[in-house]
């Protein structure tokens, strides 16, 4: 609120003027000291002329409200000076009408103040008709976006254009007040958001929540001017707080800081009333990042902390590069505040964004292809925020502009964001951190990382634990995608539509869908249960016990007996084996562990020592099952597979599939069983395919 009040207080100060100093214009004096705040060592030239070519340029033309029409860029320029912008943009700022509104040219302003103010100039001349026509709302949108992308100063001056707008809408018919404030609401102020712009956000929302819900901004009123009345118990608790970090010899500013109007207002619908301490939270400033946690140890350590409401914001900052750590604590007497702590540099970030930052993440030291690195896939530059470059990536595959503005104004919808943390399989190199709007799933996650690549993913591991592409993630969730080999079969199926929430992931399916239109891949789809006749030159099935195998293994004792190995658990060299005897003289060899050899030995039966000959080939039968994700052509994958590597397919069984995973069974003759471990191997590479092991019954 300190940010609103003082923005509003600035604005009413620039259109008083004072008197001139330093050959500057009265009108400019404020935007001037605003400036010298943030930049002492500015060159105010360039401000001072371009003031002069605006004031001269809009001479004679008036605002709705009957003041003359160069208070409104001087009003849009001492917001951005108050925030911290450059003396570029704030240039800029003063010259961003004229282009559009008068008979200056973007030539003349490039020759008389170069091409980057003229660029700025142009870009938000560009952006004024973005309002208005409902049918081309959503072209004109996108063409702001792509100025946008090339300088975020562009939106930089559009949000502070639309805060002076808002705040002089009063002139204008209550119809066209709502539809301003309703564009506001669904888009700038969700771009306000994601630059971190939170002095434009805040008073942006206060505004259009009292254009457009009138009633429950009036009761938010009246709840904020009571509470004003009495003594603030934040009072109390923050001086206990003071007294308790003095004490620790912890440097640090403590304030309170009042929530806006809407702030309040949902924070009653959350809790149903408001209690005394609940219309403002504690903001402790620090000098260092190490202070903030010696800060949260002593308030956690003193007071009665609330462990939920904690959140860590500076090991894992938010997308719009917003640093605090978030508490609450309850003291002696009940009462619980909730508590901001960050360095003077976080708070500056949180309130101004990218606006005043320059470089965030660029020390003094560093030189120019250190600051440029991405840093967890986030550019280290905010001026092009890892956001605003996929949205633009995916904006440039929209199939037109209706599409892409459906899609923008749902991602945008989006209040709340999560993080989560990427590894690819058996690879540290290849980590990202991704921020996604919260009800994201495996799928959201897979084209965050790999973009159209994403249509290879087959199945993912969150936190360790195989799980379903549809899974919603988590603020903190380890994601592992597994992803099908490139050139493979594999694809989306129309299902991951209903599981995608981001437009990136929901623009890519529809256009691999579109180009697949006969037979969509991948996907949760498998293939009905089936069976694999056996090969012609097997011998029929015996299900009580297994057919010979010559020159396999051999019973230890008794050399003459055949020795045939048990379907019901398959073994092969080198596996442990035991043997009992059956009718016929035969011995009948299982693998240590059946259930079978359990079941005869409780029955009396006495087992034959067994053991496999030394011959450098044996063949024998096995039964492995594989545990997949299902999908089209999964089966012929595997029965390719097993085919390359010399195995028959005696017989296969796809169990029904569960949750997008499947259950192949197959029983296969190897002519030499110490092929097996290589057979398992190339079957896990199958794309889909995620386990493969021994099974204890045969395919049926």
């Amino acid at each position: 609120m300190s940010a609103v009040r003082s923005l509003r207080k600035l604005g009413r100060a620039a259109l008083l003027g004072t008197a001139p100093r330093g050959g500057l214009p009265n009108a400019l004096e404020h935007v001037a000291q605003a400036h010298r705040r943030h930049h002492p060592g500015a060159d105010l030239d360039a401000l001072s002329r371009a003031y002069v070519l605006a004031e001269s340029s809009h001479r004679g033309q008036m605002r709705k409200s009957g003041e003359p029409y160069i208070t409104h860029p001087l009003a849009v320029t001492l917001i951005l000076a108050e925030l911290g912008a450059e003396t570029t943009t704030l240039t800029a700022s003063l010259l961003h009408d004229t282009v559009e509104d008068t008979e200056l040219t973007l030539d003349q302003v490039r020759a008389e103040f170069g091409e980057e103010v003229a660029y700025l100039v142009d870009g938000v001349t560009k952006l004024e008709k973005v309002d208005y026509g409902a049918a081309a709302e959503s072209e004109t949108f996108r063409k702001m976006l792509l100025a946008t992308g090339n300088d975020v100063r562009v939106m930089s001056i559009k949000l502070a254009d639309r805060l002076h707008n808002m705040r002089t809408l009063g002139v204008m018919r209550p119809e066209k007040q709502a539809r301003i404030a309703k564009v506001t609401r669904d888009v700038l102020i969700p771009l306000a958001e994601r630059l971190g712009v939170q002095a434009l956000k805040t008073e942006l929302e206060d505004l259009v929540f009292e254009i457009l819900h009138p009633e429950e901004h009036r009761r938010t009123d009246v709840l904020i001017r009571a509470h004003r009345e009495a003594p603030d118990p934040l009072e109390e608790l923050a001086e206990a707080v003071r007294g308790v970090l003095r004490e620790a010899r912890v440097g640090a500013e403590v304030l309170i800081r009042p929530r806006h109007h809407l702030s309040v207002h949902r924070y009653r619908l959350k809790r149903g009333q408001l209690g005394p301490c609940d219309f403002g939270r504690l903001l402790i400033l620090v000098g260092e990042e190490a202070d903030c946690y010696a800060v949260l140890g002593e308030l956690h350590t003193c007071f009665t902390p609330l462990i939920s409401e904690f959140k860590d914001f500076i090991a894992v900052p938010k997308f719009n590069l917003y640093q605090s750590l978030h508490t609450a604590f309850a003291d002696s007497s009940g009462r619980v505040a909730e508590v901001l702590v960050r360095t003077h540099r976080m708070h500056r970030v949180a309130e101004a964004g990218v606006i005043a930052l320059g470089d965030p993440h660029r020390t003094d030291g560093a030189d120019d292809a250190e600051a440029d690195r991405d840093t967890d896939g986030e550019r280290a530059d905010p001026t092009r925020p890892g956001w605003l470059s996929r949205l633009l990536e995916w904006q440039s595959h929209a199939p037109d502009p209706d599409t892409f503005w459906a899609e923008l104004r749902d991602d945008l919808a989006q209040d709340r964001e999560i993080t989560v943390f990427v590894a690819e399989p058996g690879s540290t190199a290849d980590s990202a951190t991704l921020h996604l709007p919260a009800g994201a799933t495996c799928v959201d996650a897979a084209y965050a990382r790999h973009g159209a690549d994403g249509h290879r993913c087959v199945g993912a591991r969150v936190d360790g634990r195989l799980t379903t592409l549809a899974t919603v993630l988590r603020d903190g969730d380890a994601v592992q995608l597994l992803m099908a080999a490139e050139g493979g079969a594999s694809g989306p199926s129309p299902d991951w539509l209903e599981h995608a929430r981001t437009p990136a992931a929901r623009l890519a399916i529809r256009r691999w869908l579109e180009a697949q239109p006969e037979e969509p891949a991948g996907g949760t789809r498998a293939p009905e249960p089936q069976a694999v006749e056996p090969a012609a030159d097997e011998p029929p099935r015996d299900d009580r016990e297994g057919a010979r195998t010559e020159s396999a293994a051999v019973a230890e004792g008794l050399p003459e007996r055949p020795v045939r190995l048990a379907r019901c658990c398959t073994p092969v060299p080198p596996d442990p084996v035991i043997g009992f005897a059956v009718r016929g003289g035969a011995v009948t060899a299982h693998r240590d562990g059946c259930a079978s050899v359990a079941r005869m030995a409780a029955s009396g039966r006495d087992p034959v020592p067994v053991r496999w000959r030394a011959s450098a080939r044996a063949s024998c039968r096995v039964t492995l099952r594989a545990e997949a994700f299902g999908r089209p052509h999964l089966l012929a994958d595997l029965t390719e597979t097993i085919a390359v590597q010399g195995a028959a397919v005696l017989y296969a069984a796809v169990e029904p599939p569960r949750q997008q995973r499947v259950r192949h069974t197959y029983t296969l003759r190897l002519e030499d069983a110490a092929e097996l471990p290589a057979l398992m191997r190339a079957m896990r590479e199958v794309p889909g395919v995620y386990d493969v092991i021994r099974a204890a019954q045969p395919a049926l």
